[in-house]
């Protein structure tokens, strides 16, 4: 009875095993997650995208490669949609099975179709992501990027950068808050902005200052940048600008760094601090390397 019983007990514990050889077998060719990406769009709506890779389909030479990945759509309206990747020459496309509703991913920005028409979700670009000093959002779909900055930044979303009376440039600045100057030789209107020139066909950096000087290349964080800096002075105030300009796009999308300070030798010795520009530019660093282009 005993020899009987180990046996059961055995068969049973080789059936177990083989269960869950052949689970992790399928789950290990089943459909993996690739990305977990949250897109922004007008009004502030958002979508939460959770990309997946299917099993590979082979096909006959000279045939159109069959799509296998999914998508998992989350709206900020609290519809879900699982949609299969389809066929598409331009971006990622996924759609439900009358296509009644339709993803469709191209570069950083996405597009969301309702009986073949955008209706909800306009606009949409990858949100940029936060470094962890950095929890406001800014996103405009005009121009097409998304950008983090700091909580008690100013956002002056009709700004103009004047290099002469006759030629403005139009963009939106986070002005540092006062509380950073209190005590400081810094002037309040010191900040960060991304501006934008249309109609360009080689985005320089040179074309956001008023002398044109000379710009040249720089990557940083990974990024190609055409950069130009300029310093002045005028009545005991020190401005100094900075141009971080992205080439191939047009409109030609900059991030200008604006720090404007009194000459610390012109005040009664004791009476403030010289401001930490370290800091400051490495904050305006950060807030730089957050921009999402579209």
């Amino acid at each position: 009875m005993n020899k009987k019983i180990s046996i059961i007990i055995i068969l049973l514990l080789v059936i177990l095993a083989s269960i869950g050889v052949w689970t992790w077998f399928n789950g290990k060719n089943s459909s993996v997650p690739l990305a977990q990406v949250t897109y922004i769009c007008d009004g502030d709506k958002t979508i939460d995208a959770t990309f997946y890779e299917g099993k590979i389909q082979f096909v006959d030479p000279g045939q159109p490669p069959i799509p296998t990945g999914s998508v998992k759509i989350v709206l900020s309206d609290g519809r879900i949609f699982n949609l299969p990747q389809t066929i598409s020459a331009d971006g990622t496309r996924y759609a439900n099975s009358d296509e009644s509703f339709i993803f469709w991913g191209k570069g950083n920005g996405a597009l969301i179709l309702e009986d073949n028409v955008e209706k909800s979700y306009i606009g949409c670009i990858v949100e940029a992501k936060d470094s962890g000093e950095l929890p406001n959002i800014y996103h405009n779909s005009s121009v097409g990027f998304s950008i983090r900055y700091p909580a008690n930044y100013l956002v002056n979303t009709n700004y103009q950068s004047e290099l002469s009376p006759d030629r403005k440039i139009s963009g939106v600045k986070f002005t540092i808050p006062e509380s950073i100057t209190t005590g400081t030789n810094l002037s309040s209107d010191s900040g960060i902005s991304v501006e934008s020139i249309p109609d360009t066909q080689d985005c320089n950096a040179s074309f956001f200052l008023y002398n044109n000087l000379t710009a040249q290349t720089i990557t940083d964080n990974g990024v190609d940048y055409s950069f130009a800096s300029s310093t002045d002075a005028a009545a005991g105030n020190r401005y100094e600008e900075k141009i971080w300009a992205m080439p191939g796009t047009n409109p030609c999308v900059a991030i200008h760094y604006f720090i404007h300070y009194g000459a610390i030798e012109n005040y009664p010795q004791g009476l403030v601090q010289e401001f930490d520009k370290t800091s400051l530019i490495n904050l305006f660093d950060k807030i730089r390397q957050t921009l999402i282009i579209q």
